[in-house]
């Protein structure tokens, strides 16, 4: 018991240094734009701005990161400035007359992309709440709320007139969404409506464990039709093992809320499945798509080994074993804790790489771009540190030890 408390304490270690002493201070020295408002995602090696565009859905995330950091681990001021600082420039720019969300900006907040991704209003609503919670500004509440229920009332049809989609063809619901939402309701649960929670929770739940999980197959599919069945196409086979990963930690999250071991239990399997199903056995570390009937997938990237994947991985892993466990997941969570501290944090910079080519050789140099910023990696590190922690605690008093 006392080796395992020491073994999980310097993991936790780890993971809490990571975060407050090398990926938060890249973020805070580097990223804001203090002419103009917001912040800077595209950011090279060393920190260095190579693009100006802001994309309101990384906007969002690192609002919300540093709003968190400010409602979870210590009230600096500095944090909360920091996430003050985005959200009023998302406030000035980043929603059209109807309150939808844009995707990119300028620097300067003119809208480049139209309000087509809902994962904009998923990320400001989530920014909002944690701001609320650090504030108690009403106005930040207000948003947040009236955010939610317009994510609910597109959802299913997140991308309306936007939709690229030949009507009625091969019409597919996508995991992505019902998944965001496990996590979302339970962020603002303190806001909503207790009977819209349920009803969100229930709702997903259904979605990802019983529509795009396959039990005969073992995996969950990003796309299947409107009934939930197979679809033979380059969507419809699709299986993104880091989404499957990442949505198996949310399940728990609200197994644990639900007392429900059964579902705890099932979560478990499936994670264990996919991470088998999506390792490289060759070269380590886990694909980021592939073809569920083995044929070559649409996406030319699919062998890249990606940040997002492997910490959000490791959350599901480390809180897999602290609530059942269950050997798998710490067996491993070691094999991808080593394969991803050995090649995504930059020692000498700061921060992780994002891409990795399949020989986990990096393949761009970035810190941060159109779709990687300041979300996954902070949200990965602590909520890994703090499981860990835990887990050490209950090592040194067995008493704790499913309680």
């Amino acid at each position: 018991m006392i080796n395992n408390a020491i073994m999980f304490s310097e993991y936790a270690k780890v993971y809490r240094d990571n975060l407050l002493n090398d990926v938060i201070p890249f973020w805070l020295n580097n990223s804001a734009d203090d002419e103009l408002g917001g912040y800077f995602t595209c950011l090279d090696t060393k920190g260095k701005v190579f693009d100006t565009d802001k994309f309101v859905w990384l906007q969002g995330r690192q609002v919300w990161t540093f709003a968190m950091l400010y409602n979870n681990v210590e009230q600096k001021q500095e944090w909360l400035d920091f996430a003050l600082h985005g959200a009023s420039f998302l406030l000035k720019h980043g929603r059209d007359t109807n309150g939808n969300w844009y995707f990119s900006l300028n620097r300067s907040g003119v809208p480049l992309t139209q309000p087509y991704n809902i994962f904009s209003d998923c990320f400001a609503a989530m920014a909002f709440a944690q701001l609320y919670k650090a504030t108690q500004n009403e106005l930040y509440k207000t948003i947040a709320i009236d955010t939610f229920n317009n994510i609910l009332r597109k959802k299913d049809d997140p991308k309306r007139g936007y939709n690229k989609a030949f009507p009625g063809t091969r019409p597919l619901q996508g995991f992505s969404l019902p998944m965001i939402l496990c996590n979302l309701v339970l962020e603002m649960e303190f806001l909503l409506d207790a009977k819209i929670v349920e009803k969100t929770i229930n709702e997903g739940i259904e979605k990802v464990m019983d529509v795009f999980y396959q039990p005969d197959l073992g995996l969950i599919l990003e796309s299947v039709t409107p009934n939930g069945d197979f679809s033979d196409s380059f969507d419809g086979r699709l299986v993104n093992p880091g989404h499957s990963l990442e949505a198996m930690w949310f399940i728990m999250d609200l197994a644990d809320r639900k007392k429900d071991n059964q579902l705890m239990k099932k979560a478990v399997d499936i994670a264990i499945d996919t991470l088998v199903y999506g390792w490289d056995e060759e070269f380590g570390g886990i694909f980021y798509f592939k073809d569920v009937k083995g044929h070559p997938p649409l996406q030319l990237e699919w062998d890249q080994k990606l940040w997002w994947v492997h910490i959000e991985t490791l959350i599901t892993l480390i809180k897999g074993y602290y609530h059942t466990n269950d050997e798998r997941c710490l067996v491993w969570f070691k094999k991808v804790h080593d394969y991803t501290f050995a090649h995504f944090p930059d020692a000498e910079n700061g921060e992780w790489f994002g891409y990795l080519n399949r020989q986990g050789e990096v393949l761009m140099q970035l810190k941060g771009g159109k779709w990687k910023g300041c979300f996954h990696i902070p949200r990965g590190l602590l909520q890994c540190s703090n499981v860990l922690q835990s887990l050490a605690e209950m090592q040194k008093n067995p008493i704790l030890i499913n309680a």
